[in-house]
């Protein structure tokens, strides 16, 4: 990183602002190929990612503001004092307890809320389960799926009557609908990123199966009605359940 920050044209102009866009796209790469299971692939990004991190660090030094020392240096020295169940006398069992003391020792550092940390530029379901998850540490949280599944219900009863009623409040109340539901899934134990992200998947695939259905049969999509549209997409998921037996 010396020599390039020193001798590349590109590398000598990059700033912390130019580096953050490359940045987001290196952790999605990194996310794609985790989903895709191509471990050759997750290598890669990982070292993309470290590159990224090299590279504000050598910035940092450049302004002097940190370095990379400094850098490791302080995030063992926060995960020493946020794991008092290994290095100090705190018992911690089970992995709730240890998510309800790391928000109580976050606290105690002088976060002035408890939902502090949760980047605001994150997408917004993934932003929903966050926020869901640190209310959760200090005891925000139904004592059972039932109450979640409860709340669920009752939010789909009040979109359906803001939508009935043509009023002004739809897009709230769906999202109050969208919480709720991500909610739930916490109680069954289910990331919705990764949720909706297999079925996005599995929506693409089957897609494009029915499109070249069509296509064999000489017909295209902007000629068909929903119906035979919808014929093909049953084939394609007959044919799935058949190749999974």
């Amino acid at each position: 990183m010396d020599e390039l920050r020193e001798q590349c044209p590109w590398d000598r102009k990059q700033t912390f602002d130019s580096l953050l866009h490359l940045s987001i796209e290196e952790t999605y790469e990194l996310v794609d190929a985790v989903r895709e299971k191509d471990w050759s692939g997750v290598e890669g990004e990982i070292g993309d990612l470290f590159l990224h991190l090299v590279f504000y660090s050598k910035l940092g030094t450049e302004a002097g503001h940190f370095d990379v020392t400094s850098v490791l240096n302080k995030i063992c020295d926060k995960l020493v004092h946020r794991h008092p169940h290994i290095y100090g006398d705190v018992e911690a069992n089970d992995e709730e307890t240890v998510k309800q003391n790391w928000e109580k020792i976050k606290l105690k550092e002088g976060k002035k809320s408890v939902l502090e940390g949760v980047p605001k530029s994150l997408p917004a379901l993934v932003q929903a389960h966050r926020l869901q998850e640190k209310v959760k540490g200090v005891g925000f949280e139904w004592d059972s799926s039932e109450g979640a599944f409860d709340k669920l219900k009752e939010e789909m009863q009040e979109l359906k009557e803001e939508v009935d009623q043509k009023s002004d409040n739809i897009e709230e109340e769906f999202g109050d609908l969208l919480f709720s539901l991500i909610n739930y899934g916490r109680y069954l134990d289910i990331n919705p990123e990764n949720a909706l992200a297999q079925t996005n998947k599995k929506f693409i695939r089957r897609f494009t199966a029915l499109e070249n259905l069509a296509k064999f049969d000489g017909k295209e999509l902007s000629e068909m009605t929903l119906n035979e549209m919808d014929a093909y997409w049953d084939q394609v998921k007959a044919k799935e359940k058949q190749e999974v037996k």
